[in-house]
């Protein structure tokens, strides 16, 4: 499998170059990525658990679906692409824009667009990328934040904060 490259972006979220995953990654540069949170009828918030194989923040809770938004792809189709990928989810439409953190060190210097769409599963969870998941009540979310932060990728993290306030 040959290796992902990733649009190098600046302060402004601007393509400035391409370089391998490994690379963007060692040298801490700023790129794109996208998170979608999947919500049920009920209002819970399906979250997955990271693969202990993956090289940022593994065997942690994280989004719903997350990944990185590859050289010349645009956001809106990553998202598609990634619930795809790991959820087995074939959605209708491009999920709905929620906000865009910019790149910092709590989201592994990506800028995240966020979104949101509503699925009841199941999900074909992709073995080389998610370990499991469940559903969890927005409440639930909170207090687990509080108690054991370390369980839950600072992505995330970040992600819900914005989100809940």
């Amino acid at each position: 499998m040959s290796e992902e490259w990733f649009d190098v972006v600046n302060e402004q979220d601007e393509v400035v170059d391409a370089l391998p995953r490994r690379e963007v990654h060692r040298l801490g540069l700023r790129h794109r990525a996208v998170h979608i949170l999947l919500f049920n009828a009920r209002g819970e918030l399906f979250l997955q658990q990271r693969s202990l194989s993956k090289d940022n923040w593994p065997g942690v809770w994280d989004s719903s679906s997350s990944g990185h938004v590859d050289r010349g792809e645009q956001y809106d189709a990553t998202t598609l692409r990634e619930v795809r990928e790991e959820l087995g989810v074939q959605l209708d439409a491009v999920p709905q824009r929620l906000f865009k953190l910019s790149a910092c060190p709590e989201t592994g210097m990506e800028f995240c667009w966020v979104y949101s769409a509503r699925h009841e599963g199941p999900f074909v969870l992709q073995e080389s990328e998610v370990r499991g998941g469940g559903w969890f009540t927005p409440e639930a979310i909170d207090d687990w934040i509080v108690r054991r932060p370390d369980d839950i990728s600072s992505g995330f993290r970040t992600i819900w904060k914005r989100f809940r306030t």
